[in-house]
């Protein structure tokens, strides 16, 4: 599981936006656990503690964030007491290590330490280094990095907020590091507890988690944090407990009623935001594409995202393409939706299979459109149950149109249509809604079956370059590829 199904799983069990800091500072240690006169008993005191406070708050937390800088402060035990507490967290949490890394020269082989040998989830850098940086980092397209955009100390607002207040240094890092690596491998970390510093992060970034660092003051503005950093599905922002909670004998029954005040707070924040915005035009083409709006609608809720993107086969892209926020939207979803059927009236079929699980909405979509029945195969067979290799009921021989959302390798639609076949069904079309080109329809149709796109990548680029939405330079780098 990669990290980001990691982490909004324990949200979705957990019912919890919180993260706890697994931080060895013996000055926050209380004192029942005593303090040590040589190293050996500091460590097992320091450990009997982060033991504790795991165990106190598993099951109410979503992360946990152990500080590298604390563990390296106790030398050699240190980081063996860093080990031994990774290993001790529940798998279904993830662990984000804070360590603010920062050097080029030894990006690769730490990447390689704390991501493969020490196995943590998440790392947080430096983005002063630039993406040469964080590279070394999102080659692991199972793992999160959170790339730190401001921080709370006052020292730092010379530069932070350089060169005006109103056009501020951390905000460009914001926009900048965007580029850099996809919403589900790159998260913010952000040091504040101002809701409108929040708010302007949150405008630039709306689909990115960010990642608090200071805690809210005692005068308490826990609703002003979570009204300017939530996103529009009321998620999107991982809230620290208070350190000095970790001290108290009641932990347990803090972190809960922390936890319980977010989720009221959450959820009274919904039901004030539970509407739909109408998008309109703003631009006149004469040579207009028959899905112009629509391009500029994905592109203006930032579906589409353009700069240098790695993907999970590792190849390098210069732009990404995210579908899964149309069914947040609704105008859009329904426009996306009579896109498909445009193609999918030609062709002949008995069912719809849609490809988990990014595709699984738009085919239920298609399917109570155009009433037909659907089906899926599994991505993965279950070990229990019916252990069904497919979905939904059939009859043998029937002939299945499968739908996908993105061509990009083709794997996935093929890997579907093949199981699909094996289960005594009959696939001829696959339909997907952006095709990456690049010669994926020719390689669909070695396998036997005949592909169908809305859109190409190239007719999106030209839309987008028309209607002034991407600049000269992307535009070329992106024609360069197609």
């Amino acid at each position: 599981m990669n990290f980001f199904t990691s982490l909004t799983t324990a949200i979705e069990q957990n019912q919890s936006l919180l993260i706890v800091a697994l931080d060895p500072n013996p000055e926050m240690m209380p004192l029942e656990y005593g303090m040590g006169d040589d190293r050996r008993t500091l460590i097992k005191q320091l450990w009997n503690w982060l033991s504790f406070i795991i165990n106190e708050t598993s099951d109410l937390v979503c992360a946990y964030k152990p500080t590298l800088g604390f563990y390296e402060a106790l030398g050699t035990s240190g980081l063996e007491l860093l080990l031994q507490v990774i290993k001790t967290v529940p798998q279904n949490i993830p662990v984000i290590l804070d360590a603010k890394h920062g050097d080029l020269n030894t990006s690769t082989v730490f990447a390689r330490t704390v991501f493969e040998d020490w196995g943590v989830d998440a790392i947080t850098l430096n983005p002063y280094v630039g993406q040469d940086h964080a590279a070394s980092f999102l080659v692991y397209p199972d793992k999160g990095t959170f790339i730190l955009c401001r921080t709370s100390n006052p020292g730092a607002i010379n530069l932070q907020e350089y060169p005006t207040s109103d056009n501020p240094f951390y905000l460009q890092v914001v926009r900048e590091v965007q580029t850099w690596g996809t919403p589900e491998q790159l998260f913010l970390e952000v040091g504040t507890t101002n809701g409108e510093v929040l708010s302007k992060i949150r405008a630039i970034a709306p689909e990115r988690y960010l990642l608090l660092r200071s805690i809210w003051a005692k005068s308490g503005n826990l609703r002003d944090i979570l009204t300017a950093g939530l996103n529009n599905n009321r998620d999107g922002l991982l809230i620290p407990v208070p350190q000095d909670q970790l001290s108290t004998q009641d932990l347990r029954k803090n972190v809960q009623a922390l936890r319980d005040e977010v989720i009221s707070i959450k959820n009274t924040l919904g039901e004030e935001r539970s509407s739909c915005k109408i998008w309109t035009s703003n631009v006149c083409l004469l040579n207009k594409h028959p899905h112009q709006d629509l391009i500029l609608q994905l592109y203006d809720i930032g579906c589409l995202l353009f700069g240098e993107y790695v993907q999970a086969s590792g190849a390098t892209f210069s732009y990404y393409i995210d579908l899964r926020k149309i069914i947040s939207n609704p105008q859009i979803f329904q426009q996306v939706l009579y896109a498909y059927v445009e193609i999918l009236k030609t062709l002949e079929f008995d069912r719809i299979a849609g490809i988990p699980y990014g595709s699984l909405p738009t085919a239920t979509g298609l399917s109570l459109l155009l009433n037909r029945p659907m089906i899926y195969p599994r991505k993965e067979v279950k070990a229990h149950g019916t252990r069904r290799l497919i979905e939904g009921h059939f009859e043998l021989g029937e002939t299945v149109v499968v739908v996908d959302d993105v061509l990009i390798s083709g794997k996935s639609a093929i890997e579907g249509a093949e199981k699909i076949s094996s289960s005594g069904l009959n696939v001829k079309d696959i339909v997907v809604f952006i095709d990456h080109e690049e010669g994926v329809k020719d390689k669909i149709r070695a396998k036997g079956y005949q592909a169908y796109s809305v859109v190409g990548i190239s007719e999106i680029t030209e839309t987008l370059y028309s209607a002034g939405r991407i600049s000269h330079e992307q535009y070329q780098c992106l024609i360069k590829k197609h």
